[in-house]
């Protein structure tokens, strides 16, 4: 099969392994809009959860992950099994040490940190407090997930996708089981939720072990920390961790000037980006993960023109699915959050200021994809700095927006804020990457840009049209509401495919193609 092949079979197999995940992500999230609405309590979990989930996205997703593979694809091509199997031990006996650490520090400094990053929860009684508990529950979650986004990247270099990828339905049902069944035994009924997190990152890493074991890495105590690969991976890790997650840090940031707005501000940025990143964790992480390793063994084979023709065609698949993406999350918003959320303690008003937040968010969407995938190749390369001072710019403006913009649109002007911030950081990235490898298909990667706009024209007046048959205000009719909103998606989707054929777009004739080989193998 050619590296396209891979990647899309990859891509494919991630795909649908998510997917299986962000829908009990979704049936997650409909039972705690159920049953805590969107108010202090919510408020106080999803900003204690922040933390302990920034940190996995900088550090274990993002960081790790974009140092770790590279340096562990190159010792697994260049010096064999064996070598790679010892660089497998040696990281995981450190990282368990340096995360123990961490673990322990913010659990003690879990008041600091939250007076930091959430000074607004001052003011209102309780809700201080309540954040600081829920954040030492869930906490040791980063030291869990660490060690499951290491394995993560061992088991993708060696194309094994599946387990990691699946694993995340284990968390999402553990919370949902804590919700159910033990809320009634705590004061703040929401703990249950915290506990719920624990128990589920727990359980995400024993998935990885017995997976590991049967592919030739039983992992073990190693401490000869003192190796070439160690220290090159520490070296990418220190500006991975910010050039990789300053989108996440611009979340964050989000999150902290949102508790200095109404009440409920901090739920709604919450509930959107959760919708947000439903196509993009089934579809962009997808792909950015399938292409880092193919990416990273052409660079340590020296071939650059087959290391940007993966580039390419990986930026391509991404817009292919990102774009039609971003306009059915924007047509949709209102049904969505109507269908999934409202209802119990969740009603319409709360409905309208998530789905505002989406709007923002969702405006974004192709932005934060390309930029998922530019960013490792320039870790591949060993060059360290270009996205780190392409992040710290981005950080700024940011910043900046979203002081400017969350007077006069609120919550909605942090959510724009990001996507401005996405969208300056992708074009330097790309403009750099062209510097400094050349040419790496601009033309075509526009095309098929041009090509997918241009389909999502009548894919986006079916789904409009389909949404306004119903009055989507009206709390209840669930069977209604999903069965025209599915039909409105569907139609869309199979407009949008049917048109980029006859265009003749390559991502769609090398899915279709994939979608033939398993069902013959099937």
């Amino acid at each position: 099969m050619s590296e396209k092949g891979n990647i899309a079979r990859a891509a494919g197999i991630l795909g649908s392994a998510t997917l299986l995940s962000r829908i009990m992500g979704m049936a997650r999230d409909m039972v705690v809009s159920r049953l805590f609405g969107a108010g202090l309590a919510t408020d106080a979990f999803f900003a204690a959860f922040q933390i302990p989930n920034m940190l996995r996205r900088f550090f274990a997703e993002g960081a790790l992950t974009s140092a770790f593979v590279p340096t562990f694809s190159a010792t697994l091509t260049q010096k064999g099994d064996e070598k790679a199997r010892e660089l497998a031990n040696t990281c995981f006996t450190l990282l368990t040490i340096v995360m123990a650490v961490i673990t322990l520090v913010g659990l003690l400094l879990s008041p600091l940190i939250v007076g930091l990053m959430f000074p607004g929860f001052k003011a209102e009684p309780g809700k201080f407090e309540l954040t600081i508990l829920l954040n030492r529950l869930m906490f040791p979650y980063i030291f869990f997930i660490s060690l499951v986004a290491l394995c993560m990247g061992i088991l993708n270099t060696i194309r094994h996708f599946f387990t990691p990828a699946i694993s995340t339905v284990f968390l999402n049902i553990s919370m949902i089981l804590a919700a159910l069944c033990l809320r009634d035994y705590f004061n703040a009924t929401i703990t249950a939720l915290a506990v719920g997190v624990l128990i589920g990152g727990f359980v995400q890493l024993i998935m990885q072990l017995p997976v590991l074991w049967k592919k030739g890495f039983s992992l073990r105590p190693n401490f000869n920390f003192n190796t070439t690969e160690v220290r090159n991976i520490a070296l990418l890790m220190l500006p991975a961790t910010f050039g990789v997650g300053v989108y996440y840090l611009n979340i964050a940031v989000g999150a902290i000037l949102a508790s200095l707005l109404p009440q409920g501000s901090v739920s709604f940025l919450y509930y959107a980006q959760r919708l947000f990143e439903f196509p993009q964790g089934i579809f962009t992480v997808s792909v950015a993960q399938a292409v880092l390793p193919s990416m990273s063994r052409q660079a340590a084979d020296g071939n650059m023109e087959g290391m940007k023709e993966s580039l390419s065609f990986a930026l391509r698949l991404t817009l292919f699915i990102t774009i039609p993406a971003m306009v059915g999350l924007i047509l949709c918003a209102t049904p969505i959050m109507s269908l999934i959320f409202m209802g119990g303690q969740f009603d319409f008003r709360q409905a309208t200021g998530a789905s505002e937040a989406l709007w923002y968010y969702s405006l974004g969407l192709s932005f934060v994809a390309m930029t998922r995938v530019l960013a490792p190749v320039f870790y591949a390369l060993k060059d360290t700095k270009t996205p780190v001072i392409t992040a710290f710019i981005a950080f700024f403006v940011n910043l900046s927006l979203s002081l400017l913009l969350m007077g006069p649109l609120k919550h909605g002007g942090l959510a724009l804020a990001t996507t401005l911030s996405a969208l300056c950081n992708m074009l330097m990235l790309f403009w750099l990457l062209r510097r400094r490898v050349g040419s790496f298909g601009g033309v075509a990667i526009i095309t098929s840009a041009l090509k997918s706009a241009v389909a999502t024209v009548p894919m986006g007046i079916a789904v409009w049209f389909g949404c306004s048959l119903i009055e989507w205000s009206q709390a209840g009719h669930k069977l209604l509401k999903g069965s025209v909103l599915g039909g409105s998606i569907a139609s869309g989707c199979l407009i949008y495919m049917v048109t980029v054929k006859l265009l003749r777009s390559e991502e769609a004739i090398e899915a279709v193609s994939l979608l033939r080989r398993k069902l013959k193998r099937g």
